[in-house]
């Protein structure tokens, strides 16, 4: 930690969320002052006059739409909360967003010219999506069905993803204005995902690749809204055709340690009881 940031307040926005609840725990571990933002604090992504009183005596703050990264309306919240930020004097912002999204750019590129001291985190495939994200109640049941064929993905822990944000809210000038990217410690695909947590939980799971498509017939079926169905369609079609399978050494050059494997995070997971059927 640098010495001016020894007293930062940082505002974690989805401080309940799967990164933001990380980041905010790194961040008090590092000795930062934590202004947790989720709606049960008040603040809303999609209200803005809630927005000023969050962000007003920090110094700084990681963004973390709810919606896509590369959806319009994070886009339009993201550069204007930037904005309001700047206006209060929270310059250093860090956004998350998505390795390999071309989708994400009017985002990124919101944050750019907002004026703030800013860095993008381009994560790859979050770990914890199979523990505490959609796919979680299909594992339960023994069959994750997804539109990832055979597909290898860098699959990262939240946890680096959260060190590696605190890295660059007190780094000072070392990451500001910087996009970093960063992947867990090895490729592997869904299937050999599902395989490990198999192993970890005991239990036989199954994996069935589906087309995009087919997926979002099931999504509507769940009664998810057609537009919604529609850009998550289109989202992995392109961000599961192998555009991400390649490794960054963004973790071990920012935090100087090799990133969280994925072996570990199943074991983890299963010993909290993550895949236990309700």
């Amino acid at each position: 930690m640098t010495e001016n940031t020894r007293d930062m307040t940082v505002l974690v926005t989805g401080a309940t969320g799967r990164t933001g609840s990380r980041v905010a725990r790194a961040a008090r571990a590092a000795g930062l002052t934590v202004r947790a933002a989720s709606r049960g604090t008040g603040f809303d992504w999609e209200d803005a006059s809630t927005w000023a009183g969050a962000l007003r005596g920090a110094d700084a703050a990681y963004l973390a739409h709810p919606t896509d990264v590369g959806s319009p309306a994070a886009a339009k919240a993201v550069g204007a909360l930037a904005r309001e930020a700047v206006e209060l004097g929270a310059r250093r912002l860090v956004l998350l967003s998505s390795r390999g999204e071309d989708r994400a750019g009017p985002t990124e590129e919101a944050l750019r010219t907002s004026g703030a001291d800013w860095t993008i985190v381009r994560a790859s495939w979050f770990s914890q999506n199979f523990s505490e994200g959609p796919l979680v109640e299909g594992l339960r049941q023994g069959e994750l069905v997804f539109p990832a064929g055979e597909v290898r993905e860098p699959f990262i822990d939240v946890r680096d993803i959260a060190d590696v944000v605190v890295a660059a809210l007190t780094g000072g000038e070392r990451y500001t204005g910087r996009e970093l990217a960063i992947t867990g410690p090895r490729l592997l695909t869904f299937r050999e995902a599902v395989a490990e947590i198999a192993r970890a939980t005991g239990e036989e799971l199954a994996y069935t690749p589906v087309t995009a498509r087919r997926y979002g017939d099931m999504l509507a079926g769940f009664g998810m809204p057609a537009e919604e169905a529609g850009f998550l369609v289109d989202l992995f079609e392109s961000l599961l055709d192998g555009r991400n399978a390649h490794l960054s050494d963004g973790v071990r050059n920012i935090l100087g340690r090799a990133p969280r494997d994925f072996t570990d995070f199943a074991r983890e997971a299963a010993a909290a009881g993550a895949w236990k059927a309700a």
